[in-house]
This record gives structure tokens, C-alpha cells and sequence, in this order.
């Protein structure tokens, strides 16, 4: 991964690639489409496959109060956009100078100029520059005049509607993580750091752990069967997640937490990253503990069988 702060310090490895720009967010498969094309083109011409973008999201700097939360976090945005077909991963540093630069001067200056890009790969949507003023359209006539390569690459459709990290998104809020992982090509992943809670699922025969500081877009109220990842373990375990409230206790602040199935030990202070596979049901408040266990045996149970536990597992 290359942070770009001074373009002039880009790494001699990365310079005279195919390359794409974008905002690569989620890296769902209409991205994953583009890095497979980027892929064959620079591989045909003995040159680096290179992924441009940016952070943090523009939108943040330009709509501070309306930015989105990102689908995923930057290291893992690399590790996926290499996974797709880039060699090389560049991240530049999103300021107002980068801002207000003119497409045309971005191109002339950056891409062609200080990076050595010899070809483009973008979707029929990609635009860039101050006011998005680089369109494909543009951005073909500028690489024919520069003798460079220019494709793009058609978007793609799921259930008739074409793929977007803003579908995406939308998918998430409203709890419908099949949807997502369907227009990811993954189950959507959260990572969070392991805090105290108040040791009530110990107390009920359900140890749960309770992530905090997590800083990508959480799925919608809900009980949720996930795959848990815990940070220096080998394996994944299956988990029942819950996100939300406790209005059983009373309890209105929003929490996420899980019960990792088959895991022993204490989690405090690790990291641990969730793979949502399937919602099982709301939230709600149960009329005493006992209604509550029950269900709570029964979203495990529901658990081991998305996940795919064999019984006695």
C-alpha cells in the first residue's frame, strides 16, 4: 500500500502502469470487474496493475455532516483491491489541494506526469477532478491525444438494478446482509475492539464479548448469524450477533455484541472482525430471563446451522 502525500515521492515500482482511479468503496463487484480488466491489460503489457484512491473519502472533507460511514477500512480496502488484480495500491491524501485541482491538470500533472500512467481502466460512471469535470468521455479524448490506453468497463447488474456501494449501504442499513454479500461477492465485515460489558451473558450461560470502536457501516438493529475472526487466531468461529439495545434491561444505548461459538478464553482488548451471513430476527423485549434463554438458544441453534455446524459442533 502507497500513501501518497508527496506524489513525488511514488515509488519507482509503481510508475508507467495500467491504472484505475476511483473510490473504491466496499469493492463490490462492479470494482472487482474493472481490477480483473486493469489486470489482463497490464499483464499483456509487462506493467503494474495500479489502483488509485483516495483517503479519506472526499465526501468527508466536502460533506463533513453527510459523509457516509465506509463499508471498509483502509488496510482491508488495499488487501481486497489486491485480491481483485492490482499489484499496487496507491492512496492519496485527500486535501484541498487535491480538491480544487481541474481534471484536466490532475491528468496532465498526476497521472500522466508524476505516476507515468500508460493506460486507464474506469467504469462508464468514473468521473474526477474539481466539480467531477473528468468524465469518460474526456478522459478518452485526453488519453488518445497523450498516446495512452483508455477502456471502459460495462457496470454490473444484480436483480436488474446495477451494483453500487450506495445499494450497498442501503442494504446494510436496512439489515439485509444476504442482499449486501450478494453485490459485495463476500458477507459484509465489520472489526472492532473487545471492551467490558456488563458480564450478563456470562451470568444467562451465553459469555458474549462487546465490540467497540468500530468504524465501518454496522448492519440495522438485529439478532444476525456471523463468522467471528479473532486477531492471532488460525480459525473463525461461528457467532450470534446482536446489535441494538437490551430492552429486556431496560437498556436504550446501541451495543454490538457476539457469542462466539466453541471459543474459550478471554478477548478483552483484541481485535475481532465479523462476517455477517444471515439476520435471524429484530430486536425486542422478552417478558422475563426465561423467555429470553429460550430464544437465545434458539438464535445459537440458528447459528450453527447457517454456518454450517454439523450437530454436536
Amino acid at each position: 500500500m502507497i500513501e501518497i502525500e508527496n506524489p513525488r515521492e511514488f515509488p519507482d515500482r509503481a510508475r508507467g502502469a495500467y491504472a484505475t482511479i476511483g473510490n473504491f468503496d466496499g469493492v463490490h463487484l462492479g470494482h472487482q470487474r474493472i481490477l480483473a480488466r486493469l489486470r489482463s491489460l497490464a499483464d499483456q503489457a509487462s506493467a503494474p496493475a495500479l489502483a488509485l484512491t483516495f483517503r479519506p473519502h472526499p465526501a468527508t472533507l466536502l460533506r463533513p455532516l453527510d459523509a457516509p460511514l465506509p463499508l471498509v477500512w483502509p488496510e482491508r480496502e488495499a488487501l481486497l483491491l489486491e485480491q481483485a488484480g492490482a499489484t499496487e495500491v496507491g492512496f492519496f491524501k485527500t486535501g484541498p489541494w487535491l480538491l480544487s485541482m481541474p481534471a484536466r491538470v490532475f491528468f496532465d500533472d498526476m497521472v500522466r506526469g508524476l505516476l507515468g500512467v500508460r493506460g486507464l481502466v474506469e467504469g462508464p460512471n468514473f468521473a474526477f477532478g474539481h466539480d467531477r469535470e473528468g468524465d469518460v468521455v474526456r478522459l478518452r479524448t485526453w488519453c488518445s491525444e497523450s498516446g495512452m490506453a483508455f477502456e471502459t468497463v460495462d457496470a454490473i447488474r444484480v436483480g436488474g438494478e446495477l451494483v453500487s456501494s450506495s445499494r450497498i449501504r442501503e442494504s446494510i442499513r436496512l439489515g439485509k446482509v444476504e442482499d449486501a454479500a450478494s453485490l459485495l461477492g463476500r458477507p459484509h465485515r465489520i472489526r472492532g475492539i473487545v471492551g467490558r460489558g456488563a458480564g450478563r451473558g456470562a451470568g444467562l450461560g451465553f459469555p458474549t464479548i462487546n465490540l467497540e470502536s468500530v468504524d465501518v457501516l454496522a448492519p440495522a438493529d438485529g439478532v444476525y448469524a456471523a463468522q467471528a475472526i479473532v486477531e492471532g487466531e488460525p480459525r473463525t468461529w461461528p457467532a450470534a450477533c446482536n446489535l441494538g439495545p437490551n430492552p429486556t434491561f431496560g437498556e436504550t444505548a446501541r451495543k454490538i455484541e457476539a457469542h462466539l461459538i466453541g471459543f474459550h478464553g478471554d478477548l478483552l482488548g483484541r481485535c475481532v472482525e465479523l462476517d455477517f451471513l444471515e439476520r435471524i430476527r429484530g430486536t425486542r423485549k422478552f417478558p422475563d430471563f426465561e423467555a429470553l434463554v429460550t430464544q437465545i438458544a434458539a438464535d445459537l441453534e440458528a447459528t450453527r446451522v447457517i454456518a454450517g455446524l454439523r450437530p454436536g459442533e
